[in-house]
């Protein structure tokens, strides 16, 4: 019985995202409508300004790997050597919580937690 393609799922995964997730955007924006009630055009001005880039933007997938490399926000990536020198899971999301000034539950459990640890 063969494994199939080791590559399969990692790909699926990167292809359902798409602007819906991780490859540009979609998922700052979404969180923004979420937690702030915003529209849909409204959420993409406000994610635009805060990364400092147009609205247009947010949709390109090469432009917004880069930039989410450089700020460490978490990128989704099939097989590449940034994976390994990416942030955890746990400090993307502190870094999304702080440019977009909201509130993510794991981060604040996290943090709650790691406070109580320190004491």
């Amino acid at each position: 019985m063969g494994t199939g393609d080791i590559f399969g799922m990692a790909v699926a995964h990167a292809v359902a995202s798409g602007m819906g997730g991780m490859r540009t955007t979609g998922d700052l924006v979404v969180r923004l409508q979420m937690t702030r009630g915003m529209k849909l055009k409204q959420a993409k001005a406000h994610v635009a300004q805060r990364l400092g880039v147009s609205s247009a933007d947010l949709s390109d997938n090469v432009a917004m790997h880069e930039l989410r490399g450089e700020l460490r926000l978490g990128r989704i990536y099939e097989v590449e050597a940034s994976c390994f020198t990416d942030p955890s899971p746990i400090e993307a999301k502190t870094r999304i919580a702080r440019l977009l000034d909201i509130p993510i539950n794991s981060v604040e459990r996290f943090q709650e937690s790691s406070a109580r640890i320190l004491k």
